[in-house]
């Protein structure tokens, strides 16, 4: 029997989900299709920017995530209290990044209003709006209908493209969170459509060590690794980054019986991979993860950046 998904998703127990969504036809959601040779390779990147686009638009952080042939895999952090904490200019600025705003909310945004039956309206409207900014529900419907709508128009066909809802499951401590991460961001591995995690196309944890390897810190749109929680830490994933991909790869050389793919063992550990390639990975990684740390650059680009904001100090990393 179907669980009714209020019953699968409670805020009040935990705000990490793993979510599972499946295309309905034999032919790919990406990839190649080998009976028809037809690529649907860059229905990918449909996928992965429209992930992007919508954490930030939504108060759900990405965790993890990966693009499969006929597949994709979501770890999410919901975070009500930032949606609860928006401005209702904040909220409508948001709500109105994929939707048009009616006219009388328009006009209510632009301030002026003096009509108390319509400002009632407009609020009422605006925290539908607020509570939709941090339903799960909401955000996976936006993801799906806009890849299906753009698939269907690209095969000329009409009907479901995704195997009926989403599925997820409730990741209700740290352990289960790291497994759903481990899990996902080894699924193209395991499924043999890449050899090592750094080389996973369209996933997290590809983003993630790129976006060290050029000095950068963490995507808007993933939520940042802490290191172990504190009172004072903000919110994001209770491990190190170097210590998590030390663990992926780690358990990514374990052979399954049921998988066709694992990592070679024979390669060096990642940290290892990642230095050889770019000898400053494993400082910068764990120096991106100092609270606070706006600024990654070198020398040169951090004084730069001082001059044009106009500050005499600035906390920054140089590398």
């Amino acid at each position: 029997m179907t669980t009714a998904r209020s019953k699968q998703i409670d805020l009040a127990v935990t705000p990490y989900y793993h979510c599972v969504s499946r295309c309905v036809r034999r032919t790919y959601l990406c990839g190649f299709d080998e009976k028809t040779q037809q690529s649907y390779e860059h229905r990918r990147l449909w996928l992965e920017q429209r992930i992007h686009r919508l954490a930030q638009m939504y108060c759900i952080d990405i965790c993890a995530y990966a693009v499969m042939s006929n597949h994709y895999h979501l770890v999410v952090h919901v975070n009500k209290q930032k949606a609860l904490a928006l401005s209702e200019q904040e909220v409508m600025g948001r709500w109105s990044m994929e939707h048009q705003l009616d006219p009388l909310i328009a006009r209510y945004q632009q301030g002026g209003m003096t009509d108390q039956t319509s400002v009632q309206i407009c609020q009422g409207v605006i925290e539908t709006w607020r509570e939709r900014l941090y339903s799960l529900s909401w955000m996976m419907r936006e993801l799906n209908m806009s890849i299906a709508m753009m698939a269907n128009k690209e095969d000329d066909c009409t009907g479901h493209f995704w195997e009926g809802r989403y599925k997820s499951q409730a990741l209700l401590d740290k352990n289960a969170l790291l497994a759903a991460m481990t899990y996902v961001d080894l699924n193209p591995v395991r499924a043999k459509a890449a050899a090592t995690p750094e080389e996973s196309e369209h996933t997290s944890i590809k983003l993630r060590i790129d976006a060290v390897k050029n000095a950068q810190t963490t995507p808007d749109s993933l939520l940042p690794f802490i290191g172990n929680e504190r009172e004072s830490t903000p919110i994001g994933i209770p491990f190190h980054l170097n210590d998590y991909l030390q663990w992926v790869d780690w358990i990514g050389r374990r052979v399954r019986s049921d998988k066709l793919g694992h990592i070679d063992a024979n390669l060096p550990h990642i940290l290892q991979r990642l230095e050889d390639s770019h000898p400053q990975f494993p400082d910068i990684c764990n120096q991106l993860e100092q609270r606070g740390c706006l600024w990654v650059g070198s020398q040169d680009k951090l004084h730069q950046a001082k001059r044009q904001l106009n500050r005499q100090r600035i906390q920054g990393i140089a590398v």
